[in-house]
């Protein structure tokens, strides 16, 4: 059966039920609200069927998919008493589409920032070993970034340059970076694991808004990118040994 999941408006289409302006239907998995401005009324989608509770006992929509939406029928205690019809709600999708490019310009701009970060990494790290993990790194975010200017592109929009750091970048903003300290590399270790995890919780929810606009293509990308960033964070974590060395030799203490 067709997915319910979404943001209806209902209109009438004939029985006892008054013109219905104003009226939707949100639904996501096996619950969903009836909302007539602030009043709503919770129900339970069981297969096609939308089944009211409590003090509502005994209503029931029954759908039926057709091309643009679904045909309802009103029912109460098994007798119907009107028709309407759910249609996508177009002021929705306009705002699911626009909080979409948004969650994708700000990841871009997140991805930027780390690359300045590895930059300063790379700077100021002296063990091989870990100055190619950190060019590698580079290497994929700045492919990362690619792919997500496409996803922009194809949704007719580019990247922002005079966006404030808000969401991803403003939590990214408040790390304890300590870049312009090159005898904290442990430290910058540090940084750079937490960033890591931001940017994963990050393609987690760009993933999933994705998902919601019906942009199956974008939600691959945040996947893909989010694996690598997985796989960064478990090549950090097999040298926190190192990392804690280099840091207490940094600072004159002992080893």
């Amino acid at each position: 059966m067709r997915d319910l999941d979404g943001v209806w408006d209902v209109k009438r289409t004939g029985g006892l039920l008054p013109p219905l302006y104003g009226l939707r239907k949100r639904i996501h998995g096996a619950r969903g609200r009836t909302e007539l401005g602030r009043v709503s009324v919770p129900f339970e989608v069981v297969g096609s069927e939308l089944r009211y509770r409590g003090a509502l006992e005994g209503f029931v929509d029954v759908l039926t998919a057709v091309p643009d939406g679904w045909s309802g029928r009103a029912l109460f205690r098994g007798r119907e008493y009107g028709r309407f019809r759910l249609i996508p709600a177009r002021r929705e999708t306009m705002d699911l589409h626009a909080q979409l490019v948004k969650h994708i310009d700000e990841a871009i701009a997140m991805e930027e920032s780390v690359k300045r970060m590895l930059d300063g990494m790379i700077q100021v790290m002296d063990d091989p070993q870990v100055i190619d993990l950190l060019e590698h790194h580079k290497v994929e975010t700045e492919e990362q970034s690619l792919r997500l200017r496409r996803r922009l592109e194809a949704h007719g929009a580019s990247p922002s340059v005079v966006r404030e750091a808000v969401g991803i970048m403003g939590a990214l903003a408040k790390l304890p970076l300590d870049i312009l300290r090159p005898e904290k590399s442990g430290r910058l270790a540090r940084d750079a694991y937490a960033t890591e995890h931001l940017e994963i919780a990050s393609y987690q929810l760009l993933e999933r808004v994705a998902t919601r606009a019906g942009d199956e293509e974008t939600a691959q990308i945040a996947r893909q990118n989010r694996s690598e960033e997985e796989a960064m964070a478990r090549r950090l974590d097999e040298h926190w040994d190192l990392f804690a060395e280099t840091s207490l030799r940094e600072e004159g203490a002992a080893v």
